[in-house]
């Protein structure tokens, strides 16, 4: 293991920079620094799901049961509805050994969770990088705010605008997906007292929506995908008003218990939903990448969050087998090989699930649409929940060990 003098920054403070942050000092015993542009942590008022596979994650990292305090576990399996609110299938969202579940949470209670982990006097705010060099003495960065230093490895967990990829040689071009999410969430005491607390999500034509409790269930998230080419003429999100997202789901087409759900709505923001191709490499020297920096994805199979906090778990595996300074470019290497395939298999998949809530290309026969998602309810559970990313990231190091010294 490398000294625990060793000095790395994480160019980020959001989810995934707060929980790379813990891994880095529980399993590597290294020094972080976190770097946040924004004045104050946290993350506009909407919900996330923290789902099995991270929850096995966060709970080998300590973290787990003070999320769930200011989560909401849902009262059983998910719903798929049709637009007229008809049943197409049950969502297991949980793994297979039913140890883990689904935990809405409200973002700016995950942030606050993962931050009082972390120990204060590591998160500087109102840093926003601008420059990142490797020199013979490490990997030198500056702020906007003239602050710079020298640290021994930088990990970029700054978003899709990532200020830190371009030093890794990738410049991903975001794709519009040519749809928009409607997001906030409503005071869950004013929803009818038999409204269930499940995550539902109802299907129709070329849209979707989307709702989960969270925060003890005292408030309920929604997400409503619609197609437009909005985020194309102007800003990529903003607020609108609550009739806007209303007409997208008006008519006898849809289920007037969807449509209540929606008159209890007070107000919304839309967002344009971007994703890029999967990068070709994710490492260069002492310098990676982590979550939406690395990998955004569309929202589509709720694994953004997820991920990022898969790579934290794998990162602080290789670095843990790091013995020196001078290992930590290999470490970095083996986790982007480790990761970068699973990662990509979702951005991937994400897109698909989108095509299948909105009935969209194969899709639009609804027969086909049904059946493709009450077969891939087994195969999330499988593929995506019952994954362990530090089985994962503890084998490959293993293999990695016989190929070197063979």
């Amino acid at each position: 293991m490398v000294s625990s003098d060793t000095r790395i920054a994480i160019i980020g403070g959001g989810m995934g920079g707060l929980t790379a942050a813990i891994a880095l000092t529980r399993i590597a015993g290294v020094q972080v620094t976190v770097f946040e542009q924004a004045s104050r942590l946290g993350e506009v008022g909407a919900g996330v799901t923290v789902a099995p596979n991270a929850s096995r994650v966060l709970d080998r990292l300590g973290v787990l049961e003070q999320i769930r305090a200011v989560g909401a576990v849902p009262d059983g399996h998910g719903v798929y509805l049709d637009a007229r609110g008809e049943m197409v299938t049950d969502a297991a969202w949980e793994d297979s050994g039913r140890q883990y579940r689904n935990i809405g949470m409200y973002r700016p209670d995950l942030i606050d969770a993962l931050a009082r982990a972390v120990d204060g006097d590591t998160i500087h705010l109102g840093h926003r990088l601008t420059s990142l060099e490797t020199t013979a003495d490490g990997v030198r960065v500056e702020f906007e705010n003239g602050v710079h230093d020298v640290f021994d490895a930088v990990v970029g967990a700054d978003g899709i605008h990532s200020a830190v990829r371009p030093h890794i040689g990738q410049f991903p071009e975001p794709v519009y997906s040519g749809y928009i999410v409607y997001r906030g969430v409503v005071d869950a005491s004013r929803l009818p007292d038999d409204w269930p607390m499940i995550s539902q999500v109802w299907m129709g034509d070329s849209r979707h929506f989307m709702c989960y409790p969270l925060q003890q269930r005292k408030l309920f998230n929604f997400v409503a995908g619609v197609p437009s080419d909005r985020p194309l003429e102007g800003p990529w999100s903003g607020p609108c008003e609550v009739s806007e997202l209303a007409a997208e789901f008006a008519g006898d087409g849809w289920d007037p218990r969807l449509q209540q759900f929606i008159s209890l709505i007070d107000k919304t923001f839309w967002w344009g939903l971007f994703d890029h191709e999967p990068l070709t490499n994710w490492s260069r020297g002492p310098v990676t990448l982590l979550g939406d920096a690395a990998h955004t994805m569309l929202p589509h199979q709720g694994q953004g969050v997820n991920q990022a906090i898969e790579d934290s778990m794998a990162l602080a595996t290789f670095l843990a087998a790091a013995e020196t300074v001078a290992d930590i470019p290999e470490a970095f290497r083996r986790y982007t090989a480790v990761r970068m395939q699973r990662t990509a298999i979702l951005q991937h998949g994400s897109r698909r699930a989108g095509a299948m809530f909105d009935a969209q290309y194969e899709f639009a026969d609804l027969a086909k649409r049904d059946a493709d998602i009450r077969v891939g309810r087994d195969f999330r559970r499988s593929a995506v929940f019952d994954y362990d990313a530090e089985k994962v990231a503890t084998r490959a190091l293993a293999r990695f060990r016989k190929v070197q010294y063979a």
